[in-house]
């Protein structure tokens, strides 16, 4: 085992004897080579044996050149673990190494790892990796590429906390040190062991953190122990690879050991808050943060070193898949005065049978096989309003779709299919969009203008003449006060609004048709009929009459937004990256 070197000898034999896994005791020897992770298990354990006792015969015949001795071996001896593994001062009690091949033998054959509680062992063989692939078929996702994450049951910290502590009192014998960052982490390891596997399995690649397809060169390399810290300089016009939509992931658990980190309450209990989307005080990152804490001397009072072995494995409690958000975007007209734009229910009882929303977002759900979504647009008009013109602008969430992949004419037809389902709305511009595009819709609400048609009766007749000055005010500001149609959702505050232009249309001594260029946010109705004086201006002042509207309509929406025409695509201004340097840990080989 060319990656392991004389000073990780007793490292390996320790672990060994305290029952830590193959995998686990090259964590700890900081071992970054990745297709020794990938090896069969009873491999590595043949290898650390060989290693073991090539090592001996050696060191029986050759004297090592060492700045820094090793000490003292003492034979092993057999004591029971637990708490009485410490000493009255709650420090490490000695854990004495065999010279011989017999003890590794002997307390290597630990089914279970204490450190790893098996996930390690069993949970790389190739029959849980087909496991997990035939859940993923069987949920009949749409990807061409995946991210594999793990939950870890949070006990795992404090062991490895345990088996580390033990392992930085045996190099303090040879004069080294071992940091707790320098370990290689568990879920990396599992990742590096797992991916392939699973990749070959589903015939898709792997997303990873690492820079792809660059021609990068290292700037400065620091050695630091056991991994350098290289510092690489990345182009301004290379870009990082994109994380997966699509996400498997597998949650871990282990019933047996679950009250292990219990103690870590009454030592740290400022870490350990409730949350209400929390089933238990004792999450991982509550954990770490306890542990990065408390002081070794008590730790070492309150959980033991080595840890015990383990009589069970951990258990896969659950095997999810997740297809990241997809998000599409366009524009509709709403042709009905009786349709609101989003279910118009109160009180739980709804008011009318359908809604923009449901009427667009039915076929979606459907063509995208998503499991639900959330709606959105820019701006919303009352249920009697229709928006004619070139439409508004609107975006659906689909949330965990299972189909991501549409070319332009699929779009096409499912802009088609929504639109022959009702007479009610139309829709255009369909297109699938970036959640960057989305946040843009919303940006500049209020200096985005809009134009209405309104249909004004008023209660004193009125000729052309009377209503002909309308047309030549320019930018008429306005203060608004909360509309008391509003008030019971709206905060009470009076907005300056401003009516850039207006011309008018005569009908009848009672009817006219006013034509508004306003800012966005500018209620029209209150504007028309003053809201019992909550608007000043209004119509009504300024004819010196009562006035009311009975029909409105948003003829434009003067906005250039996701929906207008040009496909929105990752590669914008937003996701583009700078030059700059990176740092990455570099595992010896």
């Amino acid at each position: 085992m060319s990656s392991l070197t004389e000073k990780d000898r007793p490292i390996v034999q320790l672990l060994l004897n305290t029952g830590t896994c193959p995998r686990c005791i090259l964590r700890f020897c900081c071992v970054g080579s990745q297709t020794l992770y990938r090896r069969p298990y009873k491999d590595l354990m043949k290898d650390l044996k060989e290693f073991l006792k090539n090592n001996q015969e050696k060191e029986d015949t050759v004297c090592f050149d060492a700045v820094d001795p090793p000490c003292k071996r003492i034979r092993l001896e057999h004591t029971e673990e637990g708490p009485d593994d410490l000493n009255h001062n709650g420090a490490l009690r000695q854990i004495p190494l065999g010279n011989g091949e017999n003890n590794a033998t002997e307390n290597s054959a630990v089914k279970v790892c204490n450190v790893c509680l098996g996930v390690l062992q069993e949970f790389c063989e190739a029959d849980f990796v087909k496991k997990v692939c035939q859940k993923v078929t069987s949920a009949d996702y749409q990807f061409t590429s995946f991210v594999f994450s793990v939950s870890l049951p949070p006990q795992l910290s404090v062991r490895e906390c345990a088996a580390w502590l033990l392992v930085k009192q045996e190099m303090g014998k040879l004069g080294l040190s071992l940091a707790k960052d320098d370990i290689v982490q568990l879920k990396e390891a599992y990742k590096w062991i797992i991916h392939p596997q699973l990749s070959e399995e589903l015939g898709v690649p792997a997303d990873g953190k690492a820079i792809q397809s660059l021609q990068t060169k290292p700037l400065t390399k620091f050695y630091s122990g056991d991994y350098y810290r290289v510092f690489i300089f990345i182009p301004r016009y290379a870009r990082l690879s994109q994380k997966s939509l699509f996400e498997v992931s597998v949650i871990f658990a282990h019933p047996e050991t679950e009250e292990e980190c219990h103690f870590l309450a009454t030592a740290c209990p400022d870490c350990f808050k409730p949350a209400k989307n929390k089933q238990s005080v004792f999450t991982r990152m509550a954990v770490i943060k306890a542990l990065e804490k408390i002081k070794e001397e008590d730790f070492l009072k309150h959980f033991p070193c080595p840890p015990s072995s383990p009589k069970n494995l951990c258990v896969a409690l659950e095997i999810q898949c997740n297809n990241g958000a997809v998000f599409v975007a366009g524009r509709y007209n709403k042709y009905s005065r009786n349709l609101p734009q989003t279910p118009w229910i109160i009180d739980g009882e709804r008011k009318l049978e359908s809604s923009v929303e449901e009427l667009i977002s039915e076929h979606l759900i459907a063509e995208f096989k998503a499991d639900s979504f959330n709606f959105s647009s820019s701006g919303r008009e009352d249920v009697d309003v229709r928006t004619l013109g070139n439409g508004r602008p609107f975006a659906i969430e689909l949330v965990n779709p299972r189909r991501i992949h549409f070319t332009a004419e699929e779009m096409k037809g499912l802009q088609q299919t929504i639109n022959n389902s009702s007479d009610k709305i139309q829709v255009r511009d369909l297109q699938l969009v970036t959640r960057e595009a989305i946040g843009r819709m919303k940006e500049g609400e209020e200096e985005k203008t809009k134009t209405y048609s309104a249909l004004i009766w008023t209660d004193k007749a009125i000729q052309k003449e009377d209503i002909a000055f309308l047309d030549d005010i320019k930018e008429l500001k306005l203060d608004q006060k909360t509309p008391l149609r509003v008030l019971h959702r709206r905060p009470l505050a009076v907005r300056c609004r401003i009516i850039h232009t207006m011309k008018s249309q005569y009908i009848d001594e009672h009817h006219f048709r006013l034509h508004l260029k306003t800012q966005a946010g500018t209620y029209i109705k209150e504007f028309v009929h003053g809201d019992f004086g909550r608007t000043k201006p209004n119509i009504g002042s300024l004819l010196n009459r009562t006035a009311d509207i009975l029909e409105l309509d948003v003829e434009d929406n003067a906005e250039k937004e996701v929906a207008e025409g040009t496909k929105v695509t990752a590669g914008s201004r937003a996701d583009k990256h700078r030059s700059g340097m990176v740092w990455c840990r570099c595992y010896r080989p």
